[in-house]
């Protein structure tokens, strides 16, 4: 039989059967539209964290000190133990471009022209290279010892009037008093520049470490005092200690990377830094870059994504069966069919193939349905939490392929028992 002629009269049968068969490929949609859902989400969301992750970026190292076998992010069970000398003698380390303390100061309103908005986070002190010169939209880096900050597009915005460079706005500080800071740049995003902040959008304002933090950190050697009372004559960026820090390699390189790293871990290790006194085999510094932090999350993903493939292998057996048991129904309505067939000179490869033709084409229309309803949910899913799609077009090929084999492995017994019926038997069937 000519194949054209076996491709017409097998979706004749389907179309004649319209309900049951999309009844039957139901299986097999689901089964790939939660795959081709999921690795597109998965691909997108990484695309997403880790295109925000600059080549300046690929470059710093994030630090801090906490228990070896504390599980979780960024910063889980850090301890207070560098001291501003530390990061300066790490930054004259050989290897180490820069290094600087980060930390995120709670307030409570922000205000611009008069107009209030509040605000408990967002306030973060770093160093000024911690805001790369090429994520400035426009402006420039804040300077230490200045009272600056730069803001990102979220913060300018929140205002009836939007914030420009050279603009003054007002800090209200959790712990008292109000800090009055001169706008010198914005950045070109709202999203998080590190994994100590995460990369959700909202509105930040970048500070100086000297003079904010140093003026309202709590040095651990007093108690937990507010560090701000008396400052003049205590000198206490000597007592600050910094939760977090951040660690800068000449380049991207990863021997640069790698060898800032151990420069910095011996000497955070010595007897010569001031971290050392509260190191030990229950706390340990780590320091890690953002791709390192990131992997956590991408091996995460990929137990996911393990996961859901494993449930749609069962969705695709289970549609797999679906499609043999109509098949076979098939076969047993269309017996008299068949023998008319064989009377009129088909032979037994014509009938295999015209059934097995009809398998396939259910296993397809299921794989092609079930790729659009995925990637249908993969943009509604990427536009929600407002991410880029990627289109994993392997993993679309990979549908076809599966929709193409699921017809043949679920329909190839119902066509040979098909082939395998008597012409005489067949006629006389009622």
């Amino acid at each position: 039989m000519n194949p054209l002629e076996s491709l017409r009269l097998s979706w004749r049968s389907i179309r004649g059967h319209r309900l049951r068969s999309a009844l039957t490929t139901l299986g097999v949609i689901i089964g790939v539209a939660a795959v081709i859902a999921f690795v597109a989400l998965g691909a997108s969301l990484q695309a997403g964290i880790i295109g925000d992750i600059s080549p300046d970026d690929q470059r710093n190292l994030y630090g801090w000190a906490a228990d070896p076998d504390t599980e979780g992010g960024p910063l889980a069970g850090a301890q207070f133990v560098f001291s501003q000398d530390d990061l300066e003698a790490v930054a004259e380390l050989e290897g180490v471009d820069a290094a600087y303390g980060y930390a995120t100061i709670d307030a409570q309103s922000v205000t611009h022209a008069g107009d209030t908005r509040l605000q408990s986070s967002g306030l973060i002190a770093a160093g000024p290279s911690y805001i790369r010169e090429s994520s400035l939209r426009e402006g420039r880096q804040f300077e230490m010892g200045e009272r600056e900050a730069v803001i990102n597009p979220a913060a300018a915005e929140q205002f009836e009037e939007n914030v420009s460079v050279g603009d003054e706005l007002e800090v209200r500080i959790a712990t008292g008093g109000t800090e009055t800071v001169t706008v010198v740049g914005i950045t070109d995003t709202s999203e998080g520049l590190s994994p100590f902040e995460g990369f959700d959008a909202a509105p930040r304002m970048y500070v100086p470490t000297d003079p904010f933090y140093l003026e309202q950190a709590v040095g651990p050697a007093d108690g937990g005092g507010d560090s701000s009372e008396g400052n003049e004559e205590s000198e206490p960026e000597n007592d600050v200690r910094y939760l977090a820090i951040v660690v800068e390699a000449p380049s991207a390189d990863e021997d640069d990377v790698d060898a800032a790293r151990e420069a910095a871990t011996a000497y955070f290790e010595s007897e010569e830094s001031d971290a050392s006194e509260f190191l030990g085999e229950d706390v340990a510094v780590t320091l890690q870059t953002s791709t390192e932090l990131l992997q956590q999350l991408e091996d995460i993903l990929d137990i996911l994504q393990s996961f859901i493939v494993g449930i749609a292998a069962i969705s695709l057996v289970v549609g797999s069966i679906g499609i043999a048991n109509i098949m076979l129904v098939s076969v047993t309505e269309r017996t008299r069919e068949i023998g008319i067939m064989k009377a009129v000179g088909a032979q037994n490869r014509d009938v295999l193939g015209l059934f097995l033709t009809e398998a396939v084409i259910l296993g397809v229309i299921g794989a092609v349905l079930g790729t659009a309803l995925g990637l249908a949910v993969a943009a509604i899913g990427a536009s929600y939490i407002d991410i880029p799609l990627v289109y994993p077009l392997e993993y679309v090929a990979l549908a076809i392929v599966a929709g193409i084999l699921v017809g043949v492995v679920s329909g190839l017994y119902p066509a040979w028992r098909a082939a395998r019926t008597d012409p005489i038997d067949a006629l006389r069937y009622e």
